[in-house]
């Protein structure tokens, strides 16, 4: 059976809104919608350029709404934490009135019976509202805006900035290649695959040889030392970010080991101030305690299993320019 992992990615950044977005963000927290002109079309929500030609539009903002028409919908009847609101709803394409393109958006209604194209919609404002499209809750049936709770009032100013939270989850099978690597560091031994046609030795737990198709197992595996040089490094300057435990600057090293073609990329030091990681210095494994292990890492480098790093071990640095090519 196949086991998989589960991974997540976070990337969270601040952008600038502009005079056209900015606007649309700050009427919102008034519960106005604003659109833009373009000839005799207006455009909602409003953009900078024509999407047509990519022509800069003049900022001629108008009001829209708040009330439209549904042009046409989708039903979702198990909505997950992404979704707007957490119970069954529709996603619709509503035309607001006086807007000529339709604002995609929730619809708040009790079944897919409740729903049709052409029906009428209105907003349904948060009582406290930050300058977001999500400050419209949803739009439920009928002409009547609603508010959600108290009505907190618009933005003490006008809305310049977003924060946005980029986020994705995946699923990455294990092949049994990294599971053997792992549990060879739990024995404190560092191990490689050595592939039979071009008789590179891979480490990281690759699966597979890129050159020769070759598919690793248990006979593949070779023994490899616990000493090597540092051939690249990099200095990771820490950005607080949701996850980040790290506050002062790090190193992360590529290790060539000792009598083998082997690199391990990506890994922590330990005892190594960052202004002292260096090509050529000299470096041992560093193994963690039982019930410190990890099963991170392996095919992207960094410390997996027992092995946490790698430490100066005090014998004279290699003074090889070719050191620095060795990466892979």
């Amino acid at each position: 059976m196949v086991r998989f992992t589960e991974s997540t990615i976070t990337f969270p950044y601040t952008r600038s809104l502009g005079p056209v977005v900015g606007a649309f963000m700050t009427a919102l927290t008034e519960k106005r919608i604003l659109g833009i002109r373009n000839g005799e079309q207006v455009i909602c929500p409003p953009m900078e350029w024509d999407p047509s030609t990519g022509a800069e539009l003049p900022r001629d903002l108008v009001e829209v709404g708040p009330a439209g028409t549904v042009d046409s919908w989708t039903w979702v009847p198990e909505p997950t934490e992404q979704h707007p609101l957490d119970r069954p709803f529709a996603f619709a394409f509503v035309r607001l009135d006086g807007a000529s393109t339709p604002l995609l958006h929730a619809v708040d209604a009790s079944s897919p019976d409740a729903m049709s194209d052409g029906m009428r919609v209105a907003p349904r404002w948060k009582g406290q509202r930050i300058g977001h499209l999500t400050d419209i809750a949803c739009f439920v049936p009928g002409e009547e805006p609603q508010v959600d709770g108290d009505d907190l009032g618009p933005a003490a100013e006008p809305v310049q900035m977003m924060d946005y939270l980029a986020r994705i989850t995946y699923r990455n099978p294990v092949p049994p290649s990294s599971d053997l690597v792992v549990d060879a560091s739990r024995q404190h031994r560092l191990v490689g695959f050595r592939c039979p046609g071009c008789g590179k030795t891979y480490v990281g737990g690759r699966g597979v040889c890129p050159i020769d198709s070759v598919e690793f197992g248990e006979e593949h595996l070779v023994e490899l030392p616990h000493t090597g040089t540092i051939t690249n490094h990099v200095v990771i300057t820490p950005v607080q970010y949701p996850g980040q435990t790290e506050t002062e600057p790090f190193a992360r090293v590529f290790v060539l080991l000792d009598g083998s073609d082997a690199v391990l990329g990506y890994q922590p030091v330990i005892e190594l101030p960052v202004e002292d990681v260096a090509v050529g210095v000299r470096v041992s494994a560093v193994w963690a305690s039982p019930g410190e292990e990890s099963d991170e890492g392996g095919g992207m480098g960094g410390a997996f299993g027992s092995l946490i790093g790698w430490m100066p071990n005090g014998e004279p640095p290699v003074d090889d320019p070719d050191l620095v090519n060795r990466i892979f």
